[in-house]
């Protein structure tokens, strides 16, 4: 394996802007890109890659370039230099990509701090000038990172994937006179009342002014909103969310419907889940905790009905990006025979969400080529709270998926 040449991508290409642009998931989505573009790596994982798409006019791996924003001081190398000793990322492919890595990493600018963030060590300088602008000028500025990132490479399609820390729980923001409708959000923009908002929704109105498609790959609020939605639909721009599904909730979800299906009564669904990255630490604080675990605990009761359900996250540092997760099963069968199923999952956190954010990245890209805009319900399956509703049954989702391609493939 040797490194290539140059590491420019052909103009007309798609941006990849990443919220989070130093962390383990962006670390091991670019140099994912760089060892799928020169066959360095396998495409595990990369569902787009699938027989049911070949046909689609889907990016090219050579064709995605990366930048984006990040509120941390600390270079990438060392989140690469963590995740090679965790054996995540193979050192022959990080010296072999070494190129491609550093370019993602001068395309890095600072980003913007969540309210409660601020005080947090290893903070970018610049992150904390920008969190002094005005609300409108903060935005501007945002959306001007994103025009300068397009032109400079000549982008045909810019997509913008939030795979930042989570966030900590404001309550139901969906509720919030300022979320409601564009008006009321444009006033509170233009007269510097959004101090309550949460990054992740000033990230998602700049994107969509800035004219790119956004993807809220966290449990962070980002374009869920009425206001967000409707800002989407005013700017022609296809959007998607919420929150990864990754590991314990993929297998919840294609599980369920098997108890459902058979007609086996489920009492109890108990989970335990321990994860020692960054993204564990910041969700051993309780405020960030509660959104994570919104999402994992709702997805079951609309496939198996009223029943027992508990979700528990504990950070353990010695994992590092490798979590465990452990469930317990009690259900009841013919009879009345009460029965058990115990599952633990053990995986590795940022190579499970790497390949899904280069699938949501190129099918944003795809729905933009093909002028549509507005919630992408066709990519339900990646999350588990998907902005657009519907089943959490994850074989639904997926055919819903297939159908999208068969109907793209047919127009």
């Amino acid at each position: 394996m040797s490194a290539p040449e140059q590491a420019t991508p052909p103009n007309g290409g798609v941006g990849l802007w990443l919220i989070g642009a130093k962390g383990a998931i962006s670390s091991c989505v670019v140099y994912g890109l760089a060892g799928l573009a020169r066959g360095w790596v396998e495409p595990r994982g990369v569902v787009t890659e699938g027989d049911a798409f070949r046909n689609l006019p889907l990016a090219g791996f050579d064709s995605i370039v990366t930048g984006g924003w990040d509120v941390s001081s600390k270079s990438m190398s060392a989140t690469v230099a963590s995740l090679a000793q965790e054996g995540v990322l193979d050192g022959a492919l990080v010296a072999a990509a070494a190129l491609e890595a550093a370019g993602h990493e001068s395309r890095v600018r600072a980003g913007i701090l969540d309210g409660p963030a601020v005080g947090a060590a290893d903070l970018d300088p610049e992150a904390l000038r920008r969190a002094a602008l005005g609300a409108r000028e903060r935005i501007d500025v945002l959306a001007q990172d994103l025009r300068d990132f397009r032109e400079e490479h000549g982008l045909a399609h810019l997509v913008v994937v939030d795979v930042s820390s989570t966030e900590a729980y404001r309550g139901d923001l969906a509720s919030h006179a300022d979320l409601a409708t564009l008006k009321n959000l444009d006033h509170a923009i233009d007269h510097g009342h959004v101090d309550h908002l949460p990054a992740s929704v000033q990230y998602a109105y700049a994107t969509f002014e800035a004219g790119a498609a956004f993807v809220e790959f966290t449990p962070n609020s980002g374009s869920s909103s009425p206001a967000l939605r409707e800002k989407a639909g005013a700017a022609g721009m296809p959007h998607c969310g919420n929150d990864g599904k990754t590991g314990e909730t993929l297998f919840k979800t294609a599980l369920a419907p098997m108890f459902a299906a058979r007609a086996l009564k489920v009492h109890a669904w108990q989970a335990y889940n321990m994860l020692g990255n960054g993204d564990g630490a910041v969700l051993a604080n309780p405020a960030n905790r509660e959104g994570k675990l919104r999402n994992k605990d709702r997805v079951l009761e609309e496939i198996l009905g009223p029943h027992h359900s508990h979700v528990a996250i504990d950070y353990v540092p010695s994992l590092g990006d490798w979590k465990t997760a452990m469930d317990f099963v009690h259900f009841e069968g013919f009879l009345g025979t009460r029965m058990s199923m115990q599952i633990t999952w053990a995986g590795c956190d940022s190579a499970l969400a790497a390949p899904l954010v280069i699938d949501l990245t190129r099918l944003c890209a795809l729905a933009m080529q093909r002028g549509e805009s507005g919630e992408m319900a066709h990519t339900s399956a990646f999350f588990k709270s998907p902005i657009a509703g519907g089943t959490h049954d994850f074989h639904a989702q997926h055919r819903a998926l297939l159908h999208y391609v068969e109907r793209a493939l047919n127009d």
